[in-house]
């Protein structure tokens, strides 16, 4: 609830609906909004009673509550990242801090007791730090990703008795992997953020459409035999997603 203002709450059924309540000159009528940020919240013209506003709120209760049902499946933005000391960076779940290093020269990302290192030249222009910075994580990644992804598919192809063409590893922006006629299996080098768990869903579920192109109830039903948790893994996956999409 936004700090700092008049709140109040009404019951509705089962459901207790908290809202705050912003007070301002130039409105003449009460609005209703619902954002993922401040909840439900009415601004209101100055003279108007708590009590009134309660009896706006219990009409337009239903349609609220269908509101944060929906605005409660929106993840938060992620901030964009500064590339900086300090932040913290996701390999298969586990956050590392990034340490970026002043050194005689630029120099490959690299694991050093529990830091992600980056070796940068002294005397940088701050834009182009923060383009070798980057550079060096994302070459980081990429490279992990190169080594891990093969071994997993070898895991669940023999499990799921398919062998695809080939394995590649791509900077597929809009999805987490994909298959296409040939056989040739393509994953986000990003995924490789994931916990294990969840980067073996992305794995299973690309093995699985070597043998059903379209996700059918056959498609579904076979990946659901072989990973019965599935679609806990693919709404974990979901809501970690926006965390993982950087660079």
């Amino acid at each position: 609830m936004t700090a700092d203002l008049e709140t109040s709450r009404v019951q509705w059924g089962r459901t207790r609906i908290d809202y705050a309540i912003r007070r301002s000159t130039r409105r003449k009528t009460v609005a209703v909004a619902v954002d993922p940020v401040q909840g439900v919240l009415l601004t209101a013209p100055q003279g108007v009673a708590v009590g009134r506003l309660d009896e706006v709120v219990r009409d337009k209760a239903r349609w609220i509550v269908e509101r944060l049902r929906t605005v409660g499946q929106v993840e938060t933005p992620v901030p964009p990242r500064q590339l900086v000391s300090g932040e913290s960076y996701l390999y298969l779940g586990r956050a590392y801090r990034l340490r970026v290093r002043e050194t005689g020269c630029d120099g490959a990302a690299k694991l050093v007791r529990g830091w992600l290192e980056v070796p940068v030249r002294r005397g940088l222009a701050e834009a182009e730090r923060r383009d070798v910075v980057l550079g060096a994580i994302g070459d980081w990644y990429r490279t992990h990703a190169r080594a891990r992804l093969p071994e997993r598919v070898d895991q669940w192809a023999a499990r799921l008795g398919v062998e695809p063409a080939d394995v590649l590893v791509r900077d597929q922006r809009k999805r987490w992997a994909s298959c296409d006629d040939s056989g040739v299996l393509r994953f986000n080098w990003r995924v490789i953020q994931a916990p294990m768990r969840l980067v073996d869903y992305v794995v299973a579920h690309e093995l699985v459409h070597l043998r059903y192109r379209e996700h059918t109830a056959a498609f579904w039903a076979r990946l659901g035999m072989v990973m019965p948790d599935y679609e806990a893994r693919k709404e974990a996956l979901r809501r970690l997603g926006p965390r993982l999409h950087w660079g």
